[in-house]
């Protein structure tokens, strides 16, 4: 089998091919679209096995491929980068780098979904885009009724709330053309969002793992189907306690010559999910009297260890989750 390394790239890619000698069989530069180095990579005489780097288009590019190698894997981009550090770096020998460690099985890999379960992700991920542009007209809506010593309605974002928004009286016509554009734009936000999470909740109420995660105290839809879309196959992680690295919600770590200095969670993995999770904390912590307990033995009664303690409990919950998505359980509560 031959081994080939692919840097590719929107409008010019590299690939190098070696033996499983490790030579140099052949090295090439595409210009153009994807399209044309999978059509060069198609006249690839052998079998052979291609790696390239995870980016936004990796899970189109893994299933074509798919269909012309024999084996296809995707390199983590983040850990890659530690290897790859070097002071002489172009497309041709990234590809050349990639493909020997190819042969020597040393890439570090990452996990490719289904096509079905990376749209289930573009949309969570569509929709809390949509969330944050509703807030941010939201926040200029208050920040020109401040601006003009104007008191809000509690209730300013319902129908009768907006009403009287539109029907509000600006003495200059450039802060009523504002209102007018910010108000428009939120109703149709306001529209928009709906229609998402109408097609979410539908997936969600037929998906058994999240209507499994739902019976977890403070969780709703929005968390679990973001955690089960992101989590996908729970039987790839090798123990629980992997799902908190996965998501970002372990310490920085630097320990060396007997000392361990612990830093801030390193905030990998989706963002929206670490987001929803706080979220769905803080409600557990609301509506449980065990998450409760568990979230105050973290705390320590100490207002410093506010931040530590809602982290530990999200990685606490998220473990959880895990563990019911492999076993089929619903929740009952382990202050393990």
């Amino acid at each position: 089998m031959w081994y080939v390394g692919l840097d590719v790239h929107f409008r010019r890619s590299s690939y190098c091919v070696l033996d499983p000698g490790g030579r140099v069989v052949e090295e090439k530069t595409v210009k153009g679209p994807v399209r044309k180095v999978l059509a060069e990579l198609a006249q690839v005489k052998r079998r052979f096995a291609i790696v390239y780097e995870a980016s936004c288009n990796y899970g189109y590019l893994h299933d074509e491929l798919s269909k012309i190698a024999a084996r296809v894997v995707v390199a983590h981009p983040a850990q890659l980068r530690l290897i790859f550090k070097s002071k002489r770096k172009n497309d041709r020998i990234d590809a050349k780098k990639l493909a020997k460690m190819l042969l020597l099985d040393m890439v570090p890999t990452v996990h490719v979904p289904s096509p079905r379960v990376r749209a289930w992700r573009g949309m969570i991920e569509h929709r809390q885009r949509q969330i944050d542009e509703r807030t941010r007209v939201k926040n200029g809506l208050r920040a020109l009724l401040r601006g003009r010593g104007i008191e809000a309605p509690k209730s300013l974002w319902t129908k009768a709330g907006l009403a009287w928004l539109r029907a509000l009286p600006l003495e200059e016509p450039l802060d009523a053309i504002r209102r007018d554009d910010l108000v428009s734009r939120l109703e149709l936000l306001h529209a928009a969002v709906r229609r998402v999470e109408a097609v979410l909740n539908d997936i969600g109420a037929k998906h058994p793992g999240v209507v499994l995660l739902r019976s977890i105290d403070g969780v709703g839809i929005r968390t679990a189907e973001a955690v089960v879309a992101y989590i996908d196959q729970p039987a790839r992680f090798a123990r629980n306690k992997a799902i908190g690295s996965y998501f970002g919600l372990v310490p920085c770590q630097d320990a060396s010559g007997g000392k361990n200095r612990l830093g801030h969670i390193t905030h990998d993995g989706p963002a929206t999910v670490r987001r929803l999770l706080t979220q769905a904390a803080w409600q557990g912590i609301r509506r449980s009297a065990e998450i409760r307990a568990y979230y105050e033995r973290i705390r320590r009664d100490d207002p410093d260890r506010k931040k530590i303690a809602i982290v530990a409990t999200m990685h606490y919950l998220v473990r959880v989750m895990l563990a019911m998505l492999r076993t089929g359980e619903v929740w009952r509560f382990s202050a393990a």
